[in-house]
């Protein structure tokens, strides 16, 4: 924290909120550092930050608090200490801090409240069971959102917006698909942490991660898309990484959570993470190369092969992880071109290509797409399937599908993945 005698008077010229799952944030903007301080209240629920030598200038009326925790917000002076109270819908718990200016914004002083039920201590819960015919399931990064709009484009187009179109638009074309289903890492405009995303594609036992971002440089001739997979020296890195906190940690290795660290010694766990890393390191590589190709039919590359980096997003030693920059934001003409709704759709449509390519020829166990390669024959139900039409359509008989799939009757549900016997 800042002396406060160091620091000249600041004024709040601005108040932003962002909605996420999880938090609230809201964000004040100041013409200059300020030291501040946060408590709560109860009955009822408030909070209370304190500002020094700070005085409001903005109409914190017309900030839309709707759906977030806060009623409403009120300001008085304590002395030299602007004081800013919160008074709540529902109990939260406050965390505060300060950023520096950067191109877009000046000095900036953020309050996140969190929900409750979010903050308890987890419990350890049953893994789920992987049960024959599951889908695929990619983890789709939007990268940026909130606060953060990532690189700024010719006419004001942001990144952050960019790539949360085309990463909805993936997510359509995987959930169509059967034997796919697409999990959005963000589902809204709202900032998560790097760390925060790798777990939330744990969380849904992905089988692929995919970081959708567009590039920027202060050149604007500069121009290409590129894909990435985590370095070398990336992957050592983070390998220590989870080495050192292995006895504390409840990450899982092996693809889907088979294998935990931290009943291993550090030679097993070591080898045993080496094999993980090694095994997510060559997916990466194979779905980035088919990635690759297929924006290169339609698009300029920054380089013509893959490129490696030490991005934090790639960093999850158990889940195959590539970083897709769609192109220079910062160039005029690759701005105009990622900002339409045609565009857009050709580059989900390049990362979609590539992801079901690797797949048909790599499934993971246990998956739809998996018993499709073994010559299983298999049927997941849609809408207006019934068991008799499912039987004609393969050529089989009633009796013959029912005892294939252990069934009493001729009651099935949509989703539902059925064995097809031989005709």
């Amino acid at each position: 924290m800042l002396c406060s005698s160091l620091l000249q008077a600041a004024d709040v010229n601005n108040v932003r909120i962002w909605l996420a799952p999880d938090h609230a944030r809201l964000v004040f903007d100041m013409s200059g550092p300020a030291s501040h301080k946060v408590f709560t209240l109860s009955k009822p629920d408030r909070i209370v930050l304190d500002v020094d030598k700070a005085k409001l200038s903005t109409d914190l009326s017309k900030l839309g608090l709707d759906k977030s925790p806060v009623q409403r917000i009120r300001s008085g002076k304590n002395g030299n200490t602007l004081r800013l109270v919160l008074d709540l819908k529902r109990p939260v718990r406050p965390k505060s801090f300060e950023l520096k200016p950067n191109q877009k914004y000046g000095h900036r002083l953020v309050l996140d409240l969190y929900e409750k039920e979010t903050l308890a201590k987890p419990t350890k819960t049953a893994k789920p069971k992987l049960v024959a015919g599951r889908d695929i399931v990619i983890a789709i990064d939007a990268g940026h959102g909130g606060e953060d709009p990532g690189a700024i484009g010719p006419g004001r187009v942001r990144e952050k917006d960019v790539v949360m179109a085309i990463a909805k638009e993936l997510k359509y074309r995987l959930d169509k698909t059967p034997g796919y289903k697409g999990k959005l890492t963000r589902t809204g405009d709202y900032y998560v942490s790097l760390r925060s995303r790798t777990k939330a594609a744990r969380k849904h036992n992905a089988d692929l991660f995919v970081s959708i971002h567009a590039d920027a440089f202060k050149d604007s001739r500069a121009k290409g898309a590129s894909v990435w997979v985590l370095s070398s020296r990336g992957a050592s890195s983070e390998m220590g990484r989870w080495l050192a906190r292995k006895e504390n940690s409840a990450d899982l290795i092996g693809g889907v959570g088979s294998v935990s660290l931290d009943d291993k010694d550090n030679v097993l766990a070591s080898v045993l993470l080496d094999m993980s890393m090694t095994a997510s390191r060559e997916d990466s590589r194979s779905v980035a190369k088919q990635i690759h190709g297929n924006i290169k039919r339609f698009a300029k590359m920054h380089k013509s092969h893959v490129e490696q980096a030490g991005f934090v997003v790639l960093k999850s030693p158990d889940i195959p992880s590539i970083l897709v920059e769609t192109g220079f934001i910062s160039n005029p003409d690759e701005a105009s071109k990622l900002k339409t709704r045609g565009y857009q759709k050709k580059m989900a449509e390049a990362i979609f290509k590539g992801i079901t390519q690797h797949f048909s020829r790599k499934p993971p166990a246990l998956t739809l797409i998996a018993q499709q390669k073994a010559d299983i024959r298999v049927h997941k139900v849609v809408r207006g399937d019934t068991l008799s039409v499912i039987a004609s359509r393969n050529g089989v008989s009633l009796s013959a599908i029912r005892k294939a799939n252990n069934l009493k009757n001729d009651r099935i549900k949509i989703g539902q993945v059925l064995r097809i016997p031989a005709s």
